[in-house]
């Protein structure tokens, strides 16, 4: 007797089978899941939740404002939930009406107290709380951007910029220039000045409106006003904007003593431990000082930061009017994907991990100097396949 499979034994037994469809999910679903899983993944990177915080990185940040934003939104905490395996949407943000102080309830009703009297309840001043709900609909009411793929490619490269440093977040005081082709963060969010309609007068009278198409890095967009988009930025305590990137040479030829701020130096290893004899020929250390080089690396035989032995200076780069913090960040962020991944033992006997090590020609290092020099950098990005710098292509 010939085998009956299962199915059709199912089918004998007068078993139907249900073809269970995978889920499919809208654009602005999908964006909101990956936003989240993102937000999952540095929890699990980090061993806590995304915090605020200025001296936090900047993508802490986002996922922060990211993380209070989808708590407010039902919509996402019902599509979040099932995936939500470190709890992260369980928890109740919401302040009791016993929490709430008088000035927090006056700014929720549009109402500020007198410039002239900040500390007397009865001495009010109306500030158009219609327009402030306006300005929160307008920001609230996003649409799926449809072409979004000619943007993509900007956000992934802001991303980087702001990684290397080539830009910064700025939180300002003052009421932000808003211009076409402006980057700014607006509820945890990169946000793109991408059009800008005709101007208008305001209704004050005393400045001018115009309407603004901003798409924002989750794939959604905005129509909104001008003077809407600029009230919600300096109403969100963590809005920024995002600045243009390095102008101009970092680097001057003028060798006036009170101008020169460091050196950018290349080493080469020639320690002895039998970790790193093998790979000496290949790894080339990437530092910054505001001293001398020679004097920097007097100690090195003792140091673990120079793999317990001598070096060799092979290049120095003079450095005037420049940060070398950020400058020393920006190059180790350039070349992580090269970064030394080893372990060694102090003169101490402890473990130590060396950050400042990479597996860089001479020639890959010269080339980053050149790019930071003449405002590049941010459009190249080091292929560690083929030890180059490739320029990133624009969007089309």
């Amino acid at each position: 007797m010939s085998e009956i499979s299962d199915l059709d034994l199912l089918k004998e037994l007068g078993v139907e089978l249900e073809v269970v469809k995978p889920k499919q999910y809208s654009p602005l679903e999908a964006r909101l899941i990956a936003g989240f899983e993102d937000i999952q993944k540095f929890t699990k990177e980090h061993g806590r939740v995304p915090q605020h915080g200025e001296n936090n990185d900047i993508f802490e940040r986002l996922y922060a404002v990211r993380l209070d934003q989808l708590l407010k939104n039902q919509q996402a905490l019902s599509l979040l939930a099932k995936m939500d395996t470190h709890g992260l949407l369980t928890g109740n943000t919401a302040q009791s009406v016993e929490e709430i102080d008088d000035n927090t309830l006056l700014e929720e009703l549009g109402i500020e107290l007198s410039p002239d009297n900040t500390d007397d309840i009865t001495k009010l001043r109306f500030v158009s709380p219609i327009a402030h709900r306006q300005s929160a609909d307008e920001i609230a009411n996003r649409a799926v951007c449809r072409d979004f793929d000619k943007f993509e490619k900007i956000f992934e490269q802001i991303r980087v910029d702001l990684k290397t440093g080539v830009r910064e977040a700025r939180r300002s005081t003052k009421r932000e220039d808003v211009n076409v082709g402006g980057l700014f963060i607006l509820n945890g969010q990169i946000a793109y000045i991408a059009e800008q309609g005709k101007t208008f007068d305001a209704p004050s009278k005393k400045e001018y409106d115009a309407r603004l198409r901003v798409i924002f890095d989750n794939g959604t967009e905005s129509n909104l006003l001008l003077l809407s988009f600029q009230r919600a930025l300096r109403k969100d305590e963590h809005g920024r904007a995002i600045t243009i990137p390095i102008a101009g040479p970092l680097f001057s030829n003028d060798a006036d003593g009170d101008n020169q701020t460091g050196t950018i130096y290349v080493l080469k290893s020639k320690s002895d431990l039998p970790e790193i004899t093998p790979i000496r020929g290949v790894i080339l250390k990437i530092g910054v000082t505001g001293g001398d080089v020679k004097t920097r690396i007097a100690n090195s035989k003792t140091e673990a930061t120079y793999l317990l032995g001598e070096v060799e200076v092979i290049d120095e780069y003079k450095l005037y009017n420049i940060n070398r913090k950020k400058l020393e960040k920006m190059l180790h962020t350039i070349f992580d994907a090269a970064r030394l991944k080893i372990s060694i033992k102090d003169r101490f006997g402890n473990p130590f991990e060396p950050r400042e090590w990479f597996l860089v020609t001479r020639e890959s290092v010269s080339e980053a100097v050149q790019l930071i020099q003449d405002g590049t950098i941010h459009t190249h990005t080091y292929d560690l396949a083929t030890a180059k710098f490739i320029e990133a292509k624009p969007s089309s």
